[in-house]
């Protein structure tokens, strides 16, 4: 049992998750979100046989399952009311799990890109609000928490298996994880009486954040009331544009950037097909 505690607290730490390539997923919603979309469980700690009937059976065959007490499932658990369920599983590899690949198909022509958000309940909503909206990959910078840290697991609420994470990136290194000839957005809190207008860059993003310098953009006129200020569409291309004002968290902010874009995505979409279906005749 001290061999079995030893592996659960390393496993927990940020230095395993690297070194590794494992993570450490907690109670059932969680660890059946994973299986399903084709994650690999290599052991599962459990106290009551119950708790594998909540899983997929067939999922769970190949992995080395460790029935435990609860009191020690207890003394694992970050969580404040314990499930008896703890997995650690191989980081997800997305070019072969289900999920991600099924999205993948009807994905939005958009990336969100994070920068600095070191809040854990921020970047798990974040997340949830990117896969939701259909992105296609979300980008997270040096600054940002750990995406694998068991509170944004949890705050994500299975969007890690349904939206490929590229995090610890360099700004640099960036413009190789957008698609060629796109526009980038940007939204912070640096001046909130400024409207936006994106130029054309390396990349495609709607982010949540930007480091100064790394985007040009310049500041515009906002459109009059009731006046669409609509993305260019294309694929591999996202023109968002959002104001960001002091009482919103990084979250919201992101939520309605990603959700604006795919809006406007979505009306350009609409119109090129009308003008397949309805060409304009010379």
């Amino acid at each position: 049992m001290k061999r079995t505690r030893r592996v659960v607290t390393v496993a927990k730490s940020r230095k395993f998750r690297e070194q590794h390539g494992k993570v450490l997923l907690e109670g059932p919603r969680l660890i059946r979100d994973a299986l399903e979309a084709g994650a690999a469980l290599r052991t599962l700690f459990f106290s009551t046989v119950e708790h594998l009937k909540a899983l997929p059976e067939a999922k769970l065959k190949g992995a080395n399952l460790v029935k435990v007490k609860f009191e020690d499932v207890k003394s694992w658990s970050d969580l404040v009311t314990p499930q008896g369920l703890l997995g650690i599983f191989s980081k997800p590899d997305y070019a072969k799990m289900a999920c991600p690949a099924a999205q993948l198909t009807s994905a939005l022509p958009m990336v969100l890109i994070c920068d600095n958000i070191r809040d854990p309940g921020n970047l798990g909503t974040i997340l949830r609000s990117a896969a939701g909206a259909g992105c296609e990959k979300v980008l997270l910078t040096k600054g940002c928490v750990d995406p694998w840290e068991p509170k944004v697991l949890r705050a994500g609420m299975g969007a890690h298996f349904r939206v490929p994470i590229i995090a610890n990136l360099d700004w640099e290194s960036l413009p190789k994880e957008l698609p060629e000839g796109a526009r980038v957005c940007v939204a912070d809190n640096r001046d909130a009486g400024a409207w936006m207008e994106p130029e054309p860059t390396a990349g495609s993003a709607g982010g949540s954040a930007a480091a100064p310098g790394t985007v040009k953009a310049k500041p515009k006129a906002r459109p009059a009331e009731g006046e669409d200020e609509e993305g260019t569409g294309g694929a591999g291309t996202a023109a968002l544009a959002a104001q960001c004002v002091d009482s919103l968290n990084s979250a919201i902010a992101a939520g309605i950037v990603l959700f604006e874009g795919k809006r406007q995505l979505g009306r350009s979409q609409q119109r090129e097909d009308e003008r397949q279906q309805f060409p304009a005749v010379g």
